[in-house]
């Protein structure tokens, strides 16, 4: 299963590539085989990717997994004067998946409208000079380093949300956006509807609220860039979905440089969480005071070498709860935020989270060829509280004897623009080397071994 799976991954490029005589003849896009108006964008994406792994991290399970995701999207934009109607359909499903398979609705999402919004934008808002949008409808949003909201790459689903979205800016200068929605829960969210094919459609939760302000600016001292935000998100059980009803404000502010050929780069992020959450789901009726943190400090330098390779050192904290039993939860809250640039591939692997860990880490990223990148990186991970979980493998050891090291994670990736803008092929390897919490932890697989994960994937866009 294997050598087919990694024969159609291959075939992927030949058989969508045109031959170089045809290229200038033939319409490779949608839009161009189509001959639309440029008022209206119609797009096609098409992701599969195959991933693997071997002896298990995770909470009482056995043995290693496969499956195959495929996630395949339409997007349409059309224009007319000051409006923008949008709208993006999206599959997301797996196969190769058995019993022994965590199905979730991170990784299926059949035959769902992901994006469908009226926007209306103008160049002099009151008469202010200042351009800006107000989008209402369901949407995706990427916020800033997109650790505490994002719209999902490497996920097969991608977070949505219902709501009004509000920005102002100066171009060049700064940007100002408000937003107040609802996320949108999807549905079915029980493993066997899931693994049976059902459909149902996404609702957006009225019992969530997620509101906030974010505030960018691109003009500051050491040619950097600096970022204020807050979120606040507001929830209820419903009937089919309990929940930790939780009441978190999040502010945070985050200060970077990017990187340039020749010259040093930083990135230094931090954000609070205070607010209530309960102990548990929806039988938890203990209320507990909720109080967090979270830092991200990066350092970096791009070399004038072949290559260009940019050498990165990283460190990550995110705090946990210090006693299951003392009435408040330190544990931080990653709300809506992608985590795959940080720690890993996500998917079937999932490693960590930005919850509960303490992590330095090196990266060095490089580009040998114009369409082809990768990056190779290695961290170091401790629970920032041994007392509570490692989150992305559900261990947990109240009594702290297991430790706080979970280990290391060496991995690397490599990318390569077939086609640029048409066909990508991607591939990477990550390898868990097991600490003490991870081999001793109540739960913990009895194989001790370290962890092997690879994934093969290629995107195709018309």
């Amino acid at each position: 299963m294997k050598q087919i799976i990694y024969l159609l991954f291959i075939s992927a490029l030949f058989l969508n590539r045109p031959s170089v005589a045809d290229k200038a003849a033939t319409p490779l896009t949608i839009q161009e085989a189509a001959g639309l108006p440029s008022w209206i964008k119609f797009s096609v994406t098409q992701r599969t990717r195959y991933e693997t792994f071997d002896s298990t991290f995770k909470n009482n399970r056995t043995g290693g997994d496969q499956v195959a995701a495929f996630r395949t999207q339409a997007q349409l934009e059309a224009a007319y004067r000051q409006f923008k109607f949008g709208a993006e359909f999206i599959d997301s499903r797996i196969a190769l998946d058995d019993a022994g398979t965590t199905v979730d609705t991170t990784m299926v999402n059949e035959a769902e409208l992901l994006q469908a919004y009226l926007a209306w934008q103008t160049d002099d808002f009151l008469g202010s000079g200042l351009e800006a949008e107000i989008k209402f409808g369901r949407h995706t949003m990427d916020l800033g380093s997109r650790r505490l909201v994002a719209r999902n790459r490497f996920r097969n689903t991608i977070n949505n949300f219902n709501g009004i979205n509000f920005l102002v800016q100066a171009q060049d200068h700064w940007q100002w956006r408000n937003f107040v929605v609802l996320p949108v829960s999807r549905l079915p969210n029980d493993p066997q509807s899931l693994r049976d094919g059902i459909v149902e459609f996404d609702e957006e939760n009225f019992n969530v609220i997620f509101a906030g302000s974010f505030f960018s600016i691109a003009q500051l001292p050491f040619d950097s860039r600096g970022e204020l935000y807050f979120f606040h998100l507001s929830e209820d059980d419903t009937a089919n979905t309990p929940s930790k009803n939780r009441r978190l404000s999040t502010p945070g502010l985050r200060w970077f440089r990017d990187p340039k050929p020749e010259r040093f780069d930083f990135e230094l992020e931090t954000a609070l969480q205070t607010g209530t959450s309960h102990a548990g789901s929806a039988a938890a009726t203990v209320k507990l005071d909720h109080f967090a943190y979270f830092g991200h400090a990066a350092f970096g330098y791009t070399f004038h070498f072949p290559g260009t390779p940019r050498l990165v050192l990283q460190y990550d904290y995110a705090s946990g709860d210090g006693d299951p039993n003392d009435g408040h939860n330190g544990r931080f809250e990653t709300l809506y935020g992608a985590r795959r640039f940080e720690y890993g591939p996500t998917g079937s692997w999932g490693a960590f989270a930005r919850a509960n860990i303490n992590t330095p880490g090196i990266r060095v990223q490089f580009t040998p060829m114009p369409n082809l990148t990768g990056f190779v990186a290695h961290r170091a991970f401790w629970l920032a509280e041994k007392r509570d979980a490692w989150t992305g493998a559900g261990l947990r050891d109240q009594t702290g004897q297991s430790g706080s090291y979970i280990g290391q994670q060496l991995e690397a990736s490599l990318k390569w623009n077939a086609i640029p803008n048409l066909v990508a092929l991607e591939t990477g390897w990550a390898h868990l080397f097991k600490g003490q919490f991870a081999k001793n932890a109540p739960g913990s697989p009895d194989n001790k071994s370290d962890s092997d994960y690879f994934y093969a994937q290629t995107t195709v866009s018309f």
